[in-house]
């Protein structure tokens, strides 16, 4: 078994980091947690990184917390409280942009880990399961702030009281995530994604998910209001002044901000 559980590689400005418990469907243990965390950090400490894609090694994403490390359960709050939360956060807050490409079974605190990521593309194979009612706990590494903005809550209800394994291509039609591929193809469109949207203005898409995740506590005014303010900010930026005069001398653009 590999000491490395969190698998980093960069290929230009996009820093890959990829779930090692193959052989435990990539399932959290609190060791895994400590090296995802470094290695997001390290990501979000790094200039050069404009971009970061999560996927899982072999046949899985992430199949959620290794309940055999889970003692007790007065303990299960405790681990959502010091594990989960400043995970969930961490990716929020990433000054990049942060895919994920979903290769296998995402289940209970592997699936909102996903959802939780900017972009989401998946296998064709792939599948999202809400799987804590089936041990009696409700959905955590913010489920259940996720799951009623993605769709709906009619739909959040009975994914997370059922439980039901939803196939990739049923997760796209009813928009709890973005794309769904070939599995032969996932990691090539995956990368091409996330290239992508690093040769993108950085900052400025970090500041889209923070005004699209406030806007959805505001009122339309108050909406308004605060896209105004962000606008003011952007456009001080180095960013705006190329992506302008780029787009008047009908060229392409390189940003540099982050």
């Amino acid at each position: 078994m590999s000491d490395t559980l969190v698998l980093a590689a960069t290929t230009g400005a996009v820093r890959t980091l990829t779930l090692n418990r193959p052989q435990a469907l990539n399932s959290f243990t609190a060791e895994m947690h400590r090296q995802l965390r470094a290695q997001l950090e390290a990501a979000a400490d790094d200039p050069a990184v404009r971009c970061v894609l999560i996927t899982g090694a072999g046949r899985a994403f992430c199949a959620g917390q290794d309940l055999a490390e889970i003692s007790s359960g007065a303990v299960v709050g405790n681990v959502v409280e010091r594990l989960y939360k400043p995970l969930a956060l961490r990716i929020r807050s990433m000054p990049v942009p942060v895919v994920a490409a979903v290769n296998g079974v995402a289940a209970g605190a592997g699936a909102n880990f996903a959802l939780g990521c900017d972009i989401v593309i998946a296998a064709r194979s792939a599948s999202f399961i809400q799987a804590f009612s089936k041990i009696g706990l409700v959905p955590d590494c913010g489920g259940t702030w996720l799951l009623p903005r993605l769709v709906g809550r009619a739909g959040a209800l009975a994914l997370a009281m059922t439980g039901d394994k939803l196939p990739a291509d049923d997760a796209q039609r009813m928009g709890l995530i973005w794309q769904v591929v070939d599995d032969a193809a996932l990691a090539d469109a995956a990368g091409a994604l996330a290239a992508r949207l690093a040769a993108l203005p950085t900052r400025a898409l970090a500041q889209t998910r923070l005004a699209i995740d406030a806007a959805v506590g505001l009122g339309y005014e108050e909406a308004l209001s605060m896209e105004a303010q962000v606008q003011r900010d952007m456009a001080q930026a180095r960013d705006y002044t190329e992506g302008v005069e780029a787009f008047l001398g009908k060229r392409a653009p390189t940003f540099t901000d982050r």
